[in-house]
């Protein structure tokens, strides 16, 4: 099953939990007292790298002749439509620049350029993943609702298809992020009016942007316009997949661990932060791959402060890191390709009855709980009670 204590698992006593939040409530407060001209000088260059970016791209496309012209051409665009998806429209609509002030660049005002109603999205993606993230049958990015990624969701027929699904679902991947965002945005409707409403928006928003990439340049391209075309619904396909990469590699890797909605009951503050950081896992990346992933690469410390410059995830993280070292909790990173290999196994796995899995359902690489640690010998910690002990730290227990 998955964890219900989310203190047990990780082996904290209050004292440490505490202690805990309260050094990551330090790095958000010196993070945003030292937010400035350096960081809205950041997000001005990635806007203006990546809008230059799409201009050259389709101009090359559209002006060159040979196969190579229009590789590199539709590899540019693809490249841009990602640092627009990411960097720009997934950590904008954060809110990560809002204290700037300015009206283009607001969560409340930037539209990216996908499928989705960004506004939908925030929903679905900003509250009920980011607030319950991993908890099942809570969190709706937890497979999405056509993956299994963990035992606590009970094996169907259907998981079968599971690897085909996956396959499918990063070839389109902004429909489904479309598709989520109305399905989300129709739950809290409370009149058919609310709901319609919701459905028009998206339908607009559909039209264009399949409109702008199917029609406008293509047509623009006059007798070229096939090239265009091509060049357009590839660049989507690779943008779509890359994202699908990202977003699995730091939700879907061994190490993000999964929640009961117990764990949810009279949650505190100091529980939010270990939830957020047990249920997600980076990758490691340089400055460029970070960039080119929106720095999602930094998930633990993207979850642990969705709403700071992504641009500063990198300082945060050698901190996050050293805390967690300090704590005995696991850090979960790894290179890119074996990260997301990982998720491949984990949706492999689990397309098949959990009659014909080997590891037990609390103590599994993709399913874990607190019960898997009811062998371990407990620690005593100086200057308890007799009668009060506590477990090792999270990384000794899990290999002892």
């Amino acid at each position: 099953m998955a964890i219900t204590d989310v203190a047990a698992y990780a082996h904290l006593s209050d004292a440490d939990l505490e202690a805990f939040a309260l050094e990551l409530d330090a790095i958000r407060r010196d993070i945003e007292a030292s937010r400035g001209e350096q960081d809205s000088a950041y997000i001005r260059r990635a806007i203006v790298f990546q809008r230059f970016l799409d201009v050259a791209a389709r101009l090359l496309i559209a002006g060159s002749r040979g196969k190579v012209g229009w590789v590199l051409g539709t590899g540019a665009l693809a490249v841009a439509k990602s640092i627009e998806n990411m960097e720009l429209g997934h950590n904008i609509g954060h809110g990560q620049w809002d204290w700037m002030n300015d009206p283009e660049i607001h969560s409340s005002t930037w539209e990216w350029d996908m499928a989705g109603v960004s506004s939908h999205w925030r929903f679905s993606h900003n509250y009920r993943h980011h607030v319950y993230t991993n908890v099942v049958g809570v969190d709706d990015d937890l497979g999405f609702g056509v993956l299994r990624v963990t035992r606590d969701q009970k094996w169907q027929r259907s998981h079968l298809l599971s690897p085909l699904r996956n396959i499918a679902l990063a070839i389109m991947f902004e429909w489904g992020i479309a598709a989520h965002g109305l399905h989300s945005e129709h739950e809290r409707a409370t009149t058919a009016a609310q709901k319609s409403a919701i459905t028009k928006a998206l339908l607009r928003k559909v039209a264009r942007q399949a409109g702008k990439d199917y029609v406008f340049f293509p047509v623009l391209s006059l007798r070229r316009w096939r090239r265009t075309l091509k060049a357009n619904v590839v660049a989507n396909l690779l943008r779509n997949v890359w994202a699908n990469v990202v977003i699995a590699c730091g939700h879907f890797a061994d190490g993000a661990e999964k929640f009961e909605p117990a764990a949810l009951e009279g949650e505190t503050k100091p529980e939010w932060y270990l939830r957020q950081m047990l249920g997600s896992a980076n990758f490691d990346a340089g400055a460029v791959l970070a960039f080119l992933s929106g720095n999602l690469c930094y998930q633990i410390e993207h979850h642990l402060f969705p709403d700071l410059p992504s641009n500063r995830y990198a300082e945060i993280a050698q901190r996050v890191r050293a805390l967690c070292a300090g704590y005995d909790l696991p850090y979960t990173t790894g290179p890119l390709v074996r990260q997301y290999l990982l998720t491949f196994r984990t949706i492999f796995k689990l397309s098949v009855p959990d009659r014909f899995l080997s590891a037990t359902s609390d103590d599994a690489p993709e399913t874990a709980s607190e019960y898997k640690f009811r062998t371990v010998n407990t620690l005593r910690v100086p200057g308890e009670s007799s009668g009060q002990t506590r477990r090792r730290g999270l990384v000794t227990a899990t290999r002892g």
